[in-house]
């Protein structure tokens, strides 16, 4: 009998398993009421420049930043508790951890997401996104760049890459060609973006939320 060939399924995090722009919603509004307008309003613009800088959400970078603007100001503090306590459980996506499940019976899943080395695993964690792939767990700066990695500590004949960004699922598609199935999930606001939708090619499989790969699956397709 044929052995069908080992499928290593990369999920993304952010707007992939969980609603990442709710809970930047929340943080903004906690900010906000905690320490006012003006103060969630620069914060942002830090994050922003933070975010250009590294490649990546630095929640906790722009928080430190800040925090040299505003040295005396102790409501800062609690920003940085609200961070690592968020319940982020509460924001994935309906059917997240059942296609979590069954592909873990199908295959392997591993977390594959950009992120600083603090609060993205706490995230994960906190989600209990963790758990669900069994620690398989890659959080990098520019994943794209780091396929190899994926190779070396998660070998697998061939890959299903799920992800809310056409950017990274082009790169990673010429990288690795036909040995991965690109699938794009339509959710979160860099999935809507026009221009971002004009400037990459489509993917293999396009999904309009992660619960739909429930019906699906791609990894038998080519």
């Amino acid at each position: 009998m044929a052995v069908r060939p080992v499928v290593g399924y990369l999920f993304d995090v952010d707007n992939t398993l969980l609603d990442n722009d709710a809970a930047q919603a929340d943080y903004r509004a906690h900010l906000a009421r905690e320490s006012g307008p003006e103060a969630a309003e620069r914060y942002w613009a830090i994050f922003l420049e933070r975010r250009r800088e590294v490649g990546y959400a630095d929640y906790l970078g722009a928080l430190q930043r800040y925090r040299l603007e505003r040295l005396h100001d102790p409501r800062l503090l609690l920003m940085s508790s609200f961070l690592l306590d968020y319940p982020f459980a509460d924001r994935l996506y309906p059917g997240a951890m059942d296609v979590l499940g069954l592909y873990g019976r199908r295959g392997i899943t591993i977390v594959f997401s950009d992120g600083d080395v603090v609060f993205q695993p706490r995230k994960v964690e906190r989600a209990g996104i963790r758990r669900a792939v069994e620690d398989r767990v890659l959080i990098c700066v520019h994943k794209e760049q780091e396929l190899a990695d994926v190779e070396r500590f998660y070998p697998a004949d061939r890959y299903v890459l799920i992800d809310d960004k056409l950017r990274i699922l082009t790169a990673v598609k010429r990288a690795w060609g036909s040995r991965v199935t690109t699938v794009f999930a339509r959710q979160g606001h860099y999935a809507h973006d026009p221009e971002l939708l004009a400037a990459y090619p489509p993917a293999d499989v396009s999904i309009e939320r992660i619960g739909d790969l429930l019906d699906l699956d791609v990894g038998r397709t080519v």
